[in-house]
């Protein structure tokens, strides 16, 4: 004799656990980098990284070798967007002030395909990684022999 199953209740996955649709599910994650960024943003507007004595993220890699990394600047060059400073912005990091067009766009993409409930990863492939570190170790040699 068969055991009787369990019948499905809407909403349910059929494992004691509650059902997660697919929009939700590919959403989420998108959505959950939008808040934290949100809140990040919140919390460095009341900051000023260029002031001594603020509690914020540091570089590893400047505080071992002394050296500026490819991101260096980036809490500053953030700040001075909040606040509407664009020439210190690009003083901070132009590198990075220049790549966010490109990933406000990548991270629009991402978010659309996520709220549609379709998973969604950049289309880098080899070529475009080698790019992508090469211009940022490039950026790095330059920044620090300048």
């Amino acid at each position: 004799m068969r055991p009787l199953r369990a019948a499905r209740r809407p909403g349910h996955d059929g494992r004691g656990g509650f059902a997660v649709p697919a929009r939700l599910r590919t959403a989420a994650p998108p959505l959950g980098v939008l808040a934290g960024g949100l809140a990040g943003a919140g919390y460095l507007w009341s900051r000023d990284p260029h002031l001594p004595g603020q509690v914020l993220p540091f570089c590893v890699f400047r505080k071992v070798t002394g050296l500026q990394c490819p991101g260096c600047g980036g809490t500053r060059m953030t700040y001075d967007l909040l606040h509407g400073d664009l020439a210190a912005a690009w003083h901070d990091n132009a590198a990075l002030l220049l790549a966010l067009p490109l990933v406000a766009l990548l991270y629009l993409t991402w978010l659309r395909h996520g709220l549609a409930g379709r998973s969604w990863r950049p289309p880098l492939g080899r070529r475009g990684t080698a790019v992508l570190l090469g211009t940022a170790a490039g950026w790095a040699v330059l920044r620090n022999l300048l």
